[in-house]
């Protein structure tokens, strides 16, 4: 395990940065954390390059043309990653997710792309966002810019749940 189930007095798990192991902090800043992935191209579920999966909970935040991003298959490495990953914006990842889409996807750019994603492991660039341990779900960070209230937060939480009991 990369981290703990550790709790504050009221049961809510405690933040990333204080249930991270060192196992876990060596496998994220090596990028070892997504070997398993690859089971997931073999078998079709992922591509190698596109945007990277997006969860049930942050979806339900996005614009319908930040959903654009689902009209293809999500990828392990894309140009958000190789263009700050998890130093830049939300919403920057989204553009560059759409520039994807949306410049027409070529196997020269596929390749550029991975290339560039070896070099940033290598390199272990980009890795984690400055101040925190790991990237924060799109909704949270949503709030923290004062962007979605906590009503409206807590409206899409509830709307994610019922996608995924669909």
């Amino acid at each position: 395990r990369t981290m703990t189930d550790q709790r504050d007095e009221n049961g809510k798990l405690l933040p990333d940065s204080e249930r991270l192991t060192k196992f876990g902090k060596f496998l994220r800043s090596t990028s070892l954390d997504e070997l398993p992935s690859l089971v997931n191209i073999a078998i079709g579920n992922l591509s190698l390059v596109g945007p990277r999966p997006q969860l049930i909970r942050d979806m339900v935040f996005m614009t319908k043309e930040q959903r654009r991003r689902h009209d293809i298959r999500p990828g392990l490495t894309g140009l958000a990653q190789v263009n700050g990953r998890n130093n830049i914006t939300w919403q920057r990842k989204f553009e560059y997710d759409l520039e994807y889409l949306d410049s027409g996807i070529t196997f020269i750019g596929d390749v550029r792309i991975i290339l560039q994603t070896v070099g940033k492991v290598l390199r272990k660039s980009d890795t984690v966002r400055d101040g925190t341990v790991s990237d924060m779900d799109f909704g949270d960070w949503l709030m923290l810019q004062g962007e979605v209230d906590k009503d409206k937060y807590d409206e899409k939480q509830e709307e994610a749940k019922v996608l995924l009991k669909m």
